[in-house]
C-alpha cells in the first residue's frame, strides 16, 4: 500500500490511514518472586506500579492491589493497554511495600523495578526479569514475571457466585471465606485469573457480581463444558473421614463464543518477524565524502538511509528472539576484482551476513563505505530472491512460526523491473512482505505501480500476485515529521498481511485449535 501524501479529511469512503494501524487491547498479568524483605516483624506488603513513558517522562498508569506478607505475589489486578505494533511502547514495573495508606509512592519502600517495551513482552508471551534497584544494581533475588494476553474483542463476562454450607475454619467464628479462579498457562502451570472479595463471618457467603474479559477466564474458548456446580474438596479432610462428601458447594454459569484469530494472537503464538535490509549502493546516491550524497553520514551521525533502518528496525527487531538480521547492499563494485554485485553482504561475510541488532546493521553499514564503490543499475530482484528462498524453506514447516520481512532502501529507477515484478509476484505466495522507502527527491512511479493498491502485481508472464505485499513510502514526505511518523506509514500493512497469509494457508497460532 502506498503513503498518501497530504493532511487534512480523507476523500469520502477512504478510511484515514491511522484506521489500518494494528490497535488491540493487551492484558498483562504480573507475579514477583524473592522480593526484598522491607519490613521487621513481617515480610513486605507488595504492590506494583505501571509506567508508561510519554515524551521522555515515565507517567504512572495502573497499580495491582497489595499482597499482604508475601515475597512471591500473584496480582489479581491486570494491567490492560492498547497495543500498537508500529510503535516503541516503553513501560517500566516497578513494586513497592506498602507501609501507609497514603497513595504517594515516595511513601513506601521500593523493592525493585523492570523496563522493557510492550512488543518485547507480547513477542515472548510470557518473560522473567531480574528486577534492580535505582542505581542498576540488583534488587537482591528478586524476579518479576510478566505475561500477555490479547484482549481479542470488548466482550465481558459477569458473574454471580454464592457458596452454601462451607466448611468453618475460624476457631471462635465462622469463616471468611473468598474464591479465586485460575486456568492452566502456557507453561503448564496454574495461572490466577480472578479474586472474590472476602466476606466476613458466614458459611453461605454470597458473593459481589463481578466482571472481566472472556479471554481472561478461558482463553476465549467457551465451547468447553462446564459444570454448574462444582463441590469444594478439602483433601485433608477427604483423607481423613471415611463419609466425606464436600466443604460446600459453589455455582457458576457459561457462555459460548467463537474466535477469529488476529495479528497478535499469532505473535504470541511464537510466529517471528525475520528482518532483512537490502541498501541501494548504485552511483546516483552520490560520493559518501561529499555533503551533498544520500550516503553521506552528517555531523549528527545519521542520513535518510539510516534513518529509514531505524524506524522500521526499531520497531522489529522486539519480534526475533535472536535479533539477528541479514544486511544486504546492491548496485556496488567489490574489492578484490571490483565487479559489480548486487548481493552482497555489508560485513562482507557471505556465510555469515547478520548483523546484531539494528545497531549491528547501523555499524556494518557506516564501515562498509569506505571499502566499495558505486555503480549501478538498480536490480532489485536478486534481494527478493534472496529473501524468498528462504521464506520458501520455512513453508516447509507448516506452522505460523516465521514470516520475512524485507525492507528495501533505494534512491532510483528500477532498472530490472520485469524481474521484479516477477520476483514480487512468486513471493507474494510465501510468508513474506516487502517494505520500500525511497530516499531522495527521484521520481518514484515505478514503486507505486509495485505496490498494489490500485493495480493487481502482474509478472511478465500475465501472472497475478496473490495478495498485495509491497509498501511503498517516500522518505522526503517524513523529513519535518516526528521520527515515530515514518514507522506508522511504513508498517501500517503488515499486521493485516501476517493475518491473510496464514489465514488462506489455514495455519492456526502455534499451540491454538483452528477457529
Amino acid at each position: 500500500m502506498a503513503y498518501i501524501p497530504g493532511g487534512g479529511a480523507p476523500a469520502s469512503g477512504v478510511a484515514p490511514l491511522g484506521s489500518q494501524y494494528c490497535v488491540c487491547k493487551v492484558e498483562l498479568s504480573v507475579s514477583g518472586q524473592n522480593l526484598l524483605d522491607r519490613d521487621v516483624t513481617s515480610k513486605s506488603d507488595p504492590f506494583c506500579v505501571l509506567f508508561t513513558e510519554n515524551e521522555g517522562r515515565w507517567i504512572e498508569y495502573d497499580r495491582t492491589e497489595t499482597a499482604i506478607n508475601n515475597l512471591n505475589p500473584a496480582f489479581s489486578k491486570k494491567f490492560v493497554l492498547d497495543y500498537h505494533f508500529e510503535e516503541v511502547q516503553k513501560l517500566k514495573f516497578a513494586l513497592f511495600d506498602q507501609d501507609k495508606s497514603s497513595t504517594q509512592l515516595e511513601e513506601h519502600d521500593f523493592l525493585g523495578q523492570f523496563s522493557c517495551s510492550l512488543g518485547t513482552i507480547v513477542s515472548s508471551k510470557k518473560i522473567t526479569r531480574p528486577l534492580v534497584l535505582m542505581n542498576d544494581k540488583p534488587a537482591g533475588k528478586g524476579l518479576i514475571t510478566i505475561a500477555a494476553q490479547e484482549l481479542s474483542d470488548n466482550r465481558v463476562i459477569t458473574l454471580s457466585l454464592a457458596g452454601r454450607k462451607l466448611d468453618k475454619k475460624d476457631l471462635f467464628g465462622k469463616s471468611d471465606p473468598f474464591l479465586e479462579f485460575y486456568k492452566p498457562g502456557v507453561d503448564g502451570k496454574w495461572m490466577l485469573v480472578h479474586r472474590t472479595e472476602v466476606i466476613k463471618y458466614t458459611l453461605d457467603p454470597v458473593w459481589k457480581p463481578f466482571t472481566v474479559p472472556l479471554v481472561s477466564l478461558c482463553d476465549g474458548d467457551m465451547e468447553k463444558p462446564v459444570q454448574r456446580e462444582f463441590e469444594c474438596i478439602n483433601p485433608k479432610k477427604q483423607r481423613k473421614k471415611k463419609n466425606y462428601k464436600n466443604s460446600g458447594i459453589i455455582i457458576l454459569r457459561s457462555c459460548k463464543i467463537k474466535r477469529d484469530y488476529s495479528f497478535l494472537d499469532y505473535i504470541l503464538g511464537g510466529c517471528q518477524l525475520m528482518f532483512t535490509v537490502g541498501i541501494d549502493f548504485t552511483a546516483s546516491n552520490g560520493n559518501p565524502l561529499d555533503p551533498s550524497s544520500l550516503h553521506y553520514i552528517n555531523p549528527m551521525g545519521t542520513n535518510e538511509y539510516l534513518s529509514a533502518i531505524w524506524a522500521v528496525g526499531q520497531i522489529i527487531q522486539d519480534y526475533d528472539s535472536d535479533k539477528m538480521f541479514p544486511a544486504l547492499g546492491f548496485g556496488a563494485q567489490l574489492p578484490p576484482d571490483w565487479k559489480v554485485s548486487h548481493e552482497f553482504a555489508i560485513n562482507f561475510n557471505p556465510t555469515n551476513p547478520f548483523c546484531s541488532g539494528v545497531d549491528g546493521i547501523a555499524q556494518a553499514y557506516s564501515a562498509c563505505l569506505p571499502h566499495i564503490r558505486f555503480y549501478g543499475p538498480t536490480n532489485f530482484s536478486p534481494i527478493i530472491n534472496h529473501v524468498a528462498r528462504f521464506a520458501a524453506q520455512a513453508t516447509q514447516q507448516q506452522t505460523a512460526t516465521q514470516y520475512f520481512i524485507l525492507l528495501i532502501i533505494t534512491d532510483g529507477v528500477i532498472s530490472d523491473m520485469e524481474e521484479t515484478r516477477h520476483a514480487v509476484v512468486q513471493a507474494s505466495k510465501l510468508p513474506m512482505s516487502i517494505i520500500i522507502v525511497g530516499v531522495g527527491n527521484a521520481d518514484f512511479a515505478a514503486m507505486e505501480f509495485l505496490d498494489g493498491d490500485s493495480r493487481t502485481v502482474r509478472s511478465h508472464t500475465g501472472e497475478e500476485a496473490a495478495r498485495d505485499i509491497v509498501q511503498f513510502v517516500p522518505f522526503r514526505e517524513f523529513r519535518n515529521a516526528a521520527k515515530e511518523t515514518l514507522a506508522k506509514a511504513v508498517l501500517a500493512e503488515l499486521p493485516q498481511q501476517v493475518v491473510q497469509y496464514f489465514k488462506h494457508k489455514n495455519l492456526p497460532p502455534t499451540n491454538s485449535e483452528p477457529a
